[in-house]
């Protein structure tokens, strides 16, 4: 029973982190120097909200002891983000140039999501219901392909012109 006591408290400290989140993805998206930047960041606010909101449902219901509850959750894997990052780079193309602060602030995103990443994972491992179980598997991924996604960004900042030619393999052969 020790384990189900645990519960709410891991749902309080992953409400905890998403609320963290999605301010911190708000307030870089205000100081972003950049259109990508804006975009990927808001996205990314909206989506930790959405987790958020999850996990207020879930802890409704087992705070009150009762069972881990059937969530609708279905991710889409981070494809809706890749579609965003993808238009947006090619309108902007290679001038862009990112200041320090807003590369710390990315670097600190993909820490970030990858100890959210290691939290859901933990979080599965120690469920006692399926449904909990699949839940953090679900969020798990999710938050994986976050970190990728601010990967690339990250190395769309630091090189835009390289990011372009590793991104779209261009022909160097003049033909």
């Amino acid at each position: 029973m020790v384990k189900q006591q645990k519960t709410p408290e891991a749902l309080q400290i992953a409400m905890q982190m998403e609320l963290d989140g999605k301010q911190f993805y708000l307030k870089c998206s205000q100081e972003s120097s950049n259109e990508l930047g804006k975009n990927l960041l808001q996205w990314l606010a909206q989506e930790e909200d959405l987790h958020r909101k999850k996990f207020v449902e879930i802890y409704d219901v087992v705070k009150n002891k009762g069972p881990w509850p059937a969530i609708d959750f279905k991710p889409d894997g981070g494809r809706s983000l890749r579609t965003i990052f993808a238009r947006t780079s090619e309108k902007l193309g290679c001038d862009i140039q990112a200041p320090i602060t807003e590369l710390d602030a990315i670097q600190r995103a993909i820490d970030m999501e990858g100890k959210t990443y290691d939290f859901y994972r933990k979080q599965s491992k120690l469920a006692n219901y399926d449904a909990e179980r699949t839940f953090y598997d679900l969020l798990a991924g999710e938050e994986q392909e976050h970190h990728l996604i601010l990967l690339d960004y990250h190395e769309y900042l630091k090189d835009p012109a390289g990011w372009f030619v590793k991104k779209e393999h261009p022909s160097l052969d003049g033909g």
